[in-house]
């Protein structure tokens, strides 16, 4: 079997696993257990009652127990993947400064893709680092789980996905707060008010000079960078308006 392995000698920070859970306990269980972690966080469905993967979860708990390895749970819609990438984010948010591994074998499709993304999003001050836990064979009887062993725990590259700047991403839940669209107008004007974007000019010019600045540092960016706004003009008014992408960068960044 080859795995992954962690010299303990070189790291001060704990290891954290994520998986998501679906109907494999193993593929799981092992590969925290494999490479020693501290404490594994379980992605669950939103509504226990009607999430099948439940009595699993179980299961994998009372392994990881056993091995003195501290389990948390975590919940999100297995089939939204913005709320999958969300939930992943907080868990980040919550272990920065910790060795995060990101198993991007476990659970459905939708949350494999959501768990490369996030491995390729959120890294920054905490080192994220996704894997495939490849088990030794695959059962398809009724019941059983889906896999069982562990072959090898495959390290994944994660290349970098720059997301927004923490002022557009401020600036899209504006937009989103106000029903999803708002004028120019008031846009500048609640920008300005936030700190989004600094006006240097005199009274006679400080409309204009707001007006120029709400364009270069958010409007700019969001609508060609980005394309999470459009804008439309009707009659004398300009709107700015979130497009799909916006709100579902919103769903998981704010």
């Amino acid at each position: 079997m080859s795995t992954i392995h962690t010299n303990m000698t070189n790291i001060v920070n704990l290891r954290v696993h994520v998986a998501p859970v679906g109907f494999e306990i193993d593929r799981i269980a092992i590969p925290a257990k494999q490479m020693k972690a501290d404490r594994v966080w379980l992605l669950m469905h939103t509504e226990p009652s009607k999430d099948r993967a439940q009595g699993y979860m179980e299961k994998i708990r009372a392994q990881l127990k056993k091995e003195k390895i501290e389990v948390q749970i975590a919940h999100s819609n297995r089939f939204d993947l913005f709320k999958i990438l969300k939930a992943l984010r907080e868990i980040v948010q919550q272990e920065e400064g910790n060795d995060i591994f990101v198993n991007c074998s476990s659970g459905s499709k939708i949350q494999a893709i959501a768990c490369m993304m996030a491995c390729m999003m959120f890294q920054g001050k905490t080192k994220l680092t996704p894997y495939y836990a490849e088990p030794e064979s695959y059962s398809s009887v009724k019941g059983e789980q889906l896999s069982s062993g562990l072959k090898s725990v495959v390290k994944l590259p994660a290349y970098e996905i720059h997301t927004p700047k923490p002022v557009l991403v401020q600036a899209l839940k504006i937009i989103q707060e106000n029903g999803g669209k708002i004028t120019k107008k008031e846009m500048a004007k609640i920008a300005h008010e936030k700190k989004l974007i600094t006006v240097h000019a005199r009274d006679e010019n400080f409309q204009q000079a707001r007006f120029a600045s709400l364009d270069k540092n958010i409007i700019q960016p969001l609508l060609n960078e980005w394309r999470f706004i459009e804008v439309e003009r009707i009659g004398r008014t300009r709107w700015i308006k979130i497009t799909q992408e916006g709100l579902g960068a919103v769903e998981f960044l704010v």
